[in-house]
């Protein structure tokens, strides 16, 4: 089972790349946001989702683990094939996602090729419930924040994220207001991350708001 390529782009099309590692030509089927993250002729890593059949393995790449969450999570729901999931992550930013589901958005899932009003309202009510389970990216957040964040690994900054989160919910925050604002947060830790930077930064946030 492959579950992460690292090599050279060969070349790229309307839905997917052609990854060189180590002469080996990878066919990765991608969403359009991760494509205009990749460069033919240089080096890029993507996350990959195997998907094998009896007539076909199909490889699924990704730029960031968040988005990989996503597609897992998209295509969690009757109706949502590989295809409609990468149409939906093309059309649709991770916080457009997070906003669209949280407000039962039909009409902004229906952006996506494939997605039409039942499918929309599905995919908002079988995951309304869900997506507290993705926390941003750990590498998009540090690769966004001007290399203030100094960490050891990504999974001890995705604990202290989820550790601010419960914590805001237990103050009385909606856990996707409470995830938004950690996650900007973090972006604004100088040094080590902290869950106590994580808490006082979202509850500034908060306070303004409440202005």
């Amino acid at each position: 089972m492959i579950a992460k390529l690292k090599g050279i782009v060969d070349s790229t099309g309307e839905d997917w790349a052609v990854l060189d590692v180590g002469g080996v030509g990878y066919l990765v089927f991608c969403s359009s946001r991760t494509l205009g993250n990749l460069r033919v002729g240089e080096a890029a890593s993507l996350l990959i989702e195997t998907h094998v059949r009896e007539d076909h393995i199909h490889l699924f790449g990704f730029f960031s683990t968040e988005e990989k969450q996503w597609f897992l999570l998209l295509t969690s729901v009757q109706g949502v094939g590989v295809k409609v999931g990468l149409a939906i992550l093309s059309a649709l930013t991770a916080d457009d996602l997070m906003q669209a589901i949280a407000a039962s958005d039909k009409v902004a899932l229906t952006r996506a090729a494939g997605v039409g009003p039942k499918l929309a309202a599905r995919i908002a009510s079988e995951l309304k419930d869900k997506t507290g389970k993705i926390l941003p990216s750990v590498d998009s957040v540090v690769s966004t924040s001007s290399g203030k964040a100094d960490v050891s690994s990504d999974s001890e900054v995705s604990h202290i994220m989820e550790d601010a989160v419960s914590a805001l919910v237990n103050l009385g925050y909606q856990r996707m207001d409470a995830f938004s604002a950690v996650g900007r947060a973090v972006k604004k830790q100088e040094g080590d991350v902290s869950m106590q930077g994580l808490i006082r930064e979202a509850l500034k946030e908060f306070a303004q708001k409440d202005l």
